[in-house]
């Protein structure tokens, strides 16, 4: 008797998950379908103004145009860099000053409070104050996306730290491990879900800080082309440039979705 082969009852299970996943899946899009087509037809009706609203026509026609112009690629390329490098370097040095003040309890204790305030101060009023210590360009738009996801990062994964099981720590204490090997055995496993959806959340958040940047100081990016097209009365631009951004935001949540289910296999 061959015990490898799934029962009937276990067939019949995955066929009604894989079932449900092509509902959701279909559902999804035909949301996004109807919501595209009564766009379409209520900006052609005249129910909603177009100059204000846009239309997808509209915006098709934009982009096929600065397609063949070749901006919308460069102008994509450059916010998508500067996100990801702002979002790596706050992942990153976020959670390194997480674990020192994980390892320093006076430390942590010293900076405590600066850490609430950092975190309660709206980021986005220290642009103008980076742009002009660092300049115009692209370090000032990379370093406002840094400042607004590192203080999220650090709070968030220290707490994490702090959460982890008391017990499992005294445990692998009274083998006589010391700090160090209990970051590296007990703390950090125990808190990679914690560091997961740190991640997922930097992801919004660096989009944010770089378009505030472009907002302020760019020439070229999706930003830049939000505030081009609002200053010229081109809204058909400024629907375009959103869209793109949410498909990138939302291609770049998911690949970090993919690395954390890769991970936990």
């Amino acid at each position: 008797m061959n015990t490898n082969t799934p029962s009937k009852e276990h067939l019949e299970y995955i066929s009604k998950i894989k079932h449900k996943n092509m509902l959701i899946t279909i559902t999804r899009i035909l949301i996004l379908v109807i919501f595209i087509a009564q766009w379409e037809l209520t900006a052609r009706l005249n129910i909603v103004d177009p100059f204000l609203v846009s239309q997808p026509s509209r915006i098709f026609k934009t982009f096929i145009k600065l397609m063949q112009e070749g901006n919308l690629i460069r102008h994509t390329y450059v916010t998508c860099i500067e996100t990801i490098i702002g979002f790596t370097l706050g992942t990153i040095i976020g959670t390194l000053i997480a674990i020192i003040l994980w390892l320093s309890d006076f430390t942590n204790k010293v900076l405590e409070p600066y850490l609430v305030v950092l975190n309660a101060l709206p980021k986005i009023a220290l642009g103008p104050i980076l742009i002009f210590w660092i300049g115009n360009g692209q370090p000032a738009i990379i370093i406002i996306a840094l400042t607004i996801s590192l203080i999220v990062t650090i709070i968030s994964v220290l707490t994490g730290f702090n959460n982890v099981d008391e017990d499992m720590i005294k445990l692998v204490k009274t083998f006589g491990a010391n700090k160090y090997q209990i970051l590296k055995y007990v703390v950090l496993p125990s808190s990679f879900p914690t560091i997961v959806s740190t991640l997922k959340i930097n992801v919004g958040l660096s989009w944010v800080g770089v378009i505030v940047g472009e907002f302020l100081v760019a020439k070229e990016g999706l930003g830049f082309l939000i505030v081009f097209g609002g200053q010229v009365a081109q809204l058909d631009m400024v629907m375009l440039s959103i869209i793109i951004l949410s498909i990138v935001a939302y291609i770049m949540y998911a690949i970090v979705n993919r690395i954390e289910q890769k991970l936990i296999k």
